[in-house]
Formats: C-alpha cells, structure tokens, sequence
C-alpha cells in the first residue's frame, strides 16, 4: 500500500509539473503575440526562403501560434493525468502515456529540425543571401513587412545594410527610385534624434540628415551607422534559438519524467492487483479448510453414540448403581431407570406378592407395549 501510494504522489507530482510547463507555453505563445518587434524581425531570417517569405505573417508569428497551441494540448493531457490517476485504470494511462509520446515526439523532431537541418525550415543566414534578399526587397511595394523590418533592425543595433552601408548601391530600392534619388542609404541607418522612441523606425528622424546621406567618408562617418546588421541579427537568432531549445529540453524533461511516472504507476497497479489476487486466494483457501473442518467434526458427531456405559464410574442414579465389576443390566435396574415414579412404586407392590421372575418380566413388556 506505501509503494502504491508513492507511484500515486510521483504521478500527481509530474502531472502538475506538465501542467505548469503547459501554463507556461499558453502565456509564452501570448507573450510573443505582444511582442510585435521580435515577431517583425524574425521576417529577416526568413527572407531567404522563397515558402517562408511568402507567408503572409513573419516566422514567430506561427511559432507563437504553435507554442499556445502546444501549451493547450498539454494542459488537456495534464488533466487526462491527472482523472488516471484518481481512477488509476490501464485505459486512462495508456491514453494519457500515448498522448505524452506524441507530444515529446513532435517537439523532438521540431528541434531536431532546427538544430542539424536549418536550412531545410529555409532558415538560413548566408552573407550572399541576406544581401541578395534587402537588394531584392528592401523598399520594393508589397514587401512592407521586410522594409519596416529591415528598418528596425538598423534603428535598434545600430548598423547599416546586411554586409555594409554600399549594398544599398545596387538595390532596387535605389536603382528603380523607391526612395529619395538623392539618398544613398535610408534614413533608418543614420543616427537618430528620436532613437528612444519606440516607433522611432516607422518615423526615424535622422540628427543631422544632409551629413547622414553625404557620399564622404570623413562627412558621414559620425552621423551613419557603419555596422553590419548581419552579424548582429545572427546573435539575435541564437539567443532566440537557445531560449526556444531550453525550454523545450525542460518540456522534454518534464515529459520523461511523466512517462516514468506512468510506467511506475502501471507497475504499481499490477502488483496490487497481484497481492490483492493472493489475498483472496487465501481467504478462499481458509474458507474451504474451515468448511472442510466443521464438516469432518459434524461426521464424527453423527456417528458417536449417544448413551455410553463406562465401566467402574462409581456414578448413580436415584440409589441405582450404573457401574460395577460387570456392563449387565439387570431388569430391575432397568425398570427404575425408564419407568415412571408412580409405575414404579406399583410395579413394587405388585412385585412383592409374585416371587417368580418371568412373570415380572411378562408384565414389564406389556408396559412398554
């Protein structure tokens, strides 16, 4: 019964621990839904791909959508745990096992997918394809979601162009004149008198914009960003990465830890099923011996004689002595013993006037007939 009650507590306690990691995901699936900026970049990892740039949403959109839609469906297994274990039944933990399986196995093969195959997510961040990419649609109508983004990660980083300010020189932001003929770079990559502001991106107003879009060198340098977005937009992705690929590692934990709790929990039930098998074994087995016993004492009591006349019990009866050298029982003995009292004392009196014994006799069986 303890180790029963031990595999219960281990698998309420991993049940509450999946529903608190399922909790976790709703809020941070919501969270990412707020979180407009992250979502707007990760449109620049994705620019590369031809599927993935023709979403209609950036790529954490849809991961922000799958994580609230994973953190729902944990805390649906979680309850389905949580009803097995109060009724601890083999059906309701293999659903609850299976249902666990698929979860750990589908966040196994995303991560996997991110980890060794990024590029088959068409997540990619080639130098010659991130600069083909802003060359391509930075500025150009319909691609608003990678201007703006493009032009948040120049105002946030502190940089200028994927690999420098001049891939802005065969764009066809500048080629088709998209932008301002007279400007070489966007007003995104000068340096910005309303950098705090949070919007500052859609509306950046540069400190000193006639040095900003100067073609020197010595004019510019103090007024434009002369960073390459590249590189901070790969650290950025790895800090992402790395907080995704922990959380689902924890998730993963968790999930093991439930599945052990299951496996634990079934054993635990087989066992008492087990012990409570022998223990009803037993008492069936005690039953019948008892029966057996009460009816070998009820055949012996059957067959055992009623009267017994034991030799020398020196025990009488109304002055009759039943015991002697010798079991003979003579008539008279007999006659007191299964006669009535006033019978008796008639059968004395009558006796006394006839001495020869066959007629006593006689008349003592037509008594008892």
């Amino acid at each position: 019964m303890k180790l029963c009650f031990n595999y219960k507590f281990a698998l309420h306690f991993s049940n509450f621990l999946f529903l608190l990691c399922g909790i976790l995901l709703i809020l941070s699936g919501c969270y990412l839904f707020t979180d407009n900026k992250r979502i707007l970049l990760s449109r620049l990892i994705a620019a590369p791909s031809d599927r993935l740039n023709a979403l209609p949403q950036p790529l954490l959109y849809y991961i922000a959508l799958g994580l609230a839609i994973a953190g729902f469906v944990a805390v649906l297994a979680s309850v389905v745990g949580f009803w097995a274990s109060c009724l601890h039944t083999y059906c309701f933990l293999s659903i609850y096992f299976l249902s666990v399986v698929v979860l750990l196995l589908t966040e196994s093969v995303i991560c996997l997918a991110i980890t060794l195959w990024p590029h088959c997510l068409g997540i990619s961040l080639d130098e010659s394809q991130m600069v083909k990419s802003l060359q391509t649609y930075y500025g150009v109508p319909g691609q608003e979601q990678f201007t703006n983004a493009m032009d948040l990660a120049q105002t946030r980083f502190g940089c200028c162009g994927m690999k420098s300010s001049l891939d802005y020189d065969t764009s066809l932001w500048r080629l088709q004149s998209y932008g301002q003929t007279n400007w070489p770079v966007p007003l995104s990559c000068c340096v910005l008198e309303n950098a705090p502001q949070p919007l500052a991106y859609l509306d950046p107003k540069p400190a000193n914009e006639s040095q900003c879009q100067s073609l020197e060198h010595l004019s510019y340098e103090r007024e434009r960003y002369t960073e390459s977005c590249l590189l901070h937009l790969d650290i950025w992705y790895r800090e992402q990465y790395s907080v995704f690929l922990g959380a689902s590692l924890l998730m993963a934990v968790v999930e093991f830890c439930v599945l052990l709790a299951i496996i634990m929990s079934c054993t635990g039930l087989a066992s008492q099923k087990a012990r409570l098998e022998n223990i009803q074994n037993l008492t069936v087995q005690k039953r019948r011996r008892l029966t057996a016993l009460s009816h070998r004492g009820l055949v012996e009591n059957i067959y055992e004689p009623e009267v017994e006349l034991r030799v020398n019990s020196g025990h009488s009866t109304n002055g009759i002595c039943l015991g002697g050298p010798s079991r003979h029982v003579s008539s008279e003995d007999f006659t007191e013993l299964y006669l009535k009292p006033s019978d008796l004392h008639t059968h004395r009196n009558n006796a006394s006037f006839e001495p020869n014994s066959a007629n006593f006799h006689a008349q003592t069986r037509n008594y008892l007939v």
